[in-house]
């Protein structure tokens, strides 16, 4: 059992209660007191209206369900169904036309357009590689990577494979920046450059290249030019995640995800680790340095501009327990403690400043609507009255990843329009959200068509046409989703300059060496540009969006089924294994065909809905179910069979909480609230931490 401490009426874990009295709360000007009072206020405010928001959420889900069922067999009237959302409080009416009034919202965001990452907040290590990944190296990137074809040979530097980095990176420079090469000439009709120790700094869309000359380096030597590398302006902005990617069940987990916030607030956050055979310290990278053609100094950012995502209004935590005994909302308690920590940024504590413009960047998952919105930009506003914050420091980033967010997304912005700061789509969270919303309508069509139906087509559109003509351009960002294949680099940059192509100033990288890559594609497209031409497209209507994604005349082959049924088993297995037994909430996870993808709940959310939505409807039977979890269980044991911390789940079935959560996962997946996973995994790992 955690040891809990009693503070204004509320039981806190013990290491939480120590970590936030000694540790987060001094130099914020806050008083240990006034903190728990705040805490305890705000609490018994909000948590009731929270709980009730969550109840509509499953009145509005038993109303539809009721409708579908009532309706079976009759093809989707369009009109009918839409005037049935509307009657229940589904759809809300369009509000009159506005513009969002955010201020103080940081470059990185409002007029810049570059890569972006998401990395969990409960490994250091990942945190200061995602922080300092506002720059990479391009010849490293290409190097180590599938970007361009072939592979270094032998040990030491390839030579060869340096000469196909140096010609791509050459023409990269000839389109982004043409006549580059007559400032390290000292030739006349150079572009605009600035010089730092070591190179040239040359900027293109907004984002900064650098050309580091060494004669003396090894590659440089070989150079023409003296050329050793070219850095480029990568991830601009890093989620530093809360949600998804973690498994934070308890006060411990809590703590230190709260901890390494305030390292990275405060600037002083460093992990020590071996590679190599040696041991290395890593810390948060300085500003970089340089000399304008005037010759004045100046600097720019060295680091990640930094954001943080609370969980969203579902979970509650026993890290906090409410005066009655129940558990605290978790998403309540995040904005309090993530806020206050990042008083240390705006105060200036830290060794580093992450906002130039005094502001905190809080992502909000998972809102269902703007009701829960409004929500959210209330509870901001009454803890920034509990922190002494201005009004709208606290800036939100709205993940539209909900059905009733993606129909009603301008009533949703229009809720926090004084304070957002980014909307984002999410692919497989909304997937999974859309069968769970339409569960009861009939059996999905599989997963992988998913990708090109006509509802997700309206829901990438509708996201950028609505944000843009909300007014985001120049003052927030427009964000689409993850790549989460990080070994299929050639493949990426074929296909993810589709997300600057719709006008998207971010989107989502798996890693830092992607991000580099990534950053090219901004270089290709003028974002902003192409923002300005879709903002005269108008809206893609509703109907597309609320199309269901129900198979029509249901005729796959056995083969086929069995397919679709090992791939979500296998998804689903090789995701929850190593949540439950060993809190690793994100991690590089072998897909049904060994290809490593970055997964997280979403992926987790899509597959066990889709398994369950099969099962619901009798395309498969309880037993094809357990048929595939036990064949999966073999696969994901020797995919993962190099792990010396591995518990195998084959001849397990009855002792192996993860195998077990799995299968839950499915067989009660719909009466999961919203189809989300957090609640069974939570339970499950709560379960073996208290095993061990």
């Amino acid at each position: 059992m955690t040891a809990m401490t009693t503070r204004a009426g509320l039981q806190i874990a013990q290491e939480l209660a120590d970590f936030i009295e000694q540790k987060a709360l001094p130099g914020t000007g806050l008083t240990p007191e006034g903190f728990w009072a705040g805490m305890a206020d705000i609490l018994a405010r909000f948590a009731p209206e929270n709980a009730a928001l969550l109840a509509k959420r499953e009145d509005l889900q038993a109303k539809i369900d009721a409708w579908h069922q009532s309706r079976a067999g009759k093809p989707l009237d369009s009109q009918e169904y839409q005037n049935f959302l509307r009657e229940i409080g589904y759809l809300v009416p369009e509000p009159a036309s506005f513009a969002v009034t955010s201020a103080n919202i940081d470059e990185e965001l409002a007029t810049m357009a570059g890569p972006q990452l998401v990395v969990p907040i409960l490994n250091a290590r990942f945190l200061l590689n995602a922080a300092n990944a506002r720059w990479g190296s391009l010849y490293d990137a290409l190097y180590g990577t599938d970007a361009i074809p072939g592979s270094a040979q032998g040990k030491g530097y390839d030579a060869e494979r340096g000469s196909q980095v140096i010609a791509w990176a050459r023409n990269f420079l000839n389109s982004a920046v043409p006549g580059w090469e007559k400032a390290l000439k000292g030739e006349e009709g150079a572009p605009p450059f600035c010089t730092f120790e070591g190179g040239y700094m040359f900027k293109h869309n907004g984002l900064h290249i650098e050309v580091h000359v060494d004669s003396s380096h090894p590659i440089g030597a070989t150079d023409p030019l003296g050329i050793s590398d070219v850095v480029l302006e990568a991830a601009l902005t890093t989620i530093c995640d809360l949600e998804d990617s973690v498994a934070a069940v308890d006060g411990a987990d809590k703590t230190l995800a709260y901890s390494n916030w305030l390292g990275l607030m405060k600037g002083d956050l460093e992990d020590t680790f071996e590679k190599n055979g040696a041991m290395m310290t890593r810390r948060m990278n300085a500003d970089r340095e340089y000399t304008a053609p005037s010759g004045s100094k100046f600097t720019l950012p060295g680091r990640s501009l930094l954001f943080v995502r609370n969980v969203g209004h579902l979970m509650t935590t026993p890290a906090v327990l409410l005066p009655d005994g129940s558990e605290a909302p978790e998403g309540i308690i995040d904005g309090i403690v993530t806020s206050m920590i990042a008083l240390h940024d705006l105060k200036g504590n830290g060794i580093y400043k992450n906002s130039r413009t005094g502001s905190v960047y809080i992502v909000k998952p998972k809102m269902h609507g703007p009701e829960e919105a409004a929500f959210a930009n209330r509870l901001f506003d009454e803890i920034e009255d509990m922190l002494g914050m201005a009004r709208h420091t606290l800036k939100i980033g709205v993940m539209d990843e909900e059905r009733r967010t993606s129909a009603n997304l301008a009533a949703c912005i229009e809720a926090v329009k004084h304070r957002i700061m980014f909307i984002n789509t999410g692919f497989l969270d909304r997937t999974g959200d859309e069968m769970h919303t339409s569960m009861r309508a009939g059996p999905m069509i599989r997963k992988g068509d998913m990708k090109t139906s006509s509802w997700i087509m309206a829901y990438e559109d509708r996201n950028v046409q609505i944000g843009l003509a909300c007014g985001l351009s120049g003052k927030a960002q427009i964000g689409k989703g993850m790549w989460a294949a990080p070994d299929r680099m050639a493949d990426m940059l074929d296909q993810k300059i589709g997300h600057p192509k719709t006008g998207a100033n971010t989107a989502w990288v798996p890693s830092p060496t992607a991000a580099v890559l990534h950053a090219t594609h901004y270089h290709a497209v003028d974002v902003f540009a192409r923002q300005a031409e879709r903002k005269a497209e108008g809206v893609t209507g509703l109907d597309p969006l609320l199309s269901i994604p129900v198979a029509q005349g249901v005729n796959w082959s056995d083969e086929e089924i069995r397919a679709e049924l090992d791939n979500n088993a296998q998804g689903i297995l090789g995701y929850v294994v190593r949540w439950v037994d060993q809190g690793v909430g994100c991690s590089k996870v072998p897909d049904i065909n060994d290809i490593g993808l970055m997964e997280d709940r979403a992926t987790l959310r899509i597959s066990s809905q889709h398994m369950a939505n099969w099962l619901l409807h009798g395309v498969v039977s309880a037993a094809d179910i357990d048929a595939a979890f036990a064949r999966m269980a073999k696969k994901v044991d020797a995919q993962n069979a190099g792990d010396p911390l591995y518990r195998p789940m084959s001849g397990n079935e009855a002792t192996s909480l993860a195998y077990q959560a799995a299968r839950d996962l499915v067989f009660k997946g719909v009466e999961q609230p919203s189809g989300y996973t957090e609640p069974l995994l939570h339970a499950y790992r709560l379960k073996l931490k208290a095993q061990q």
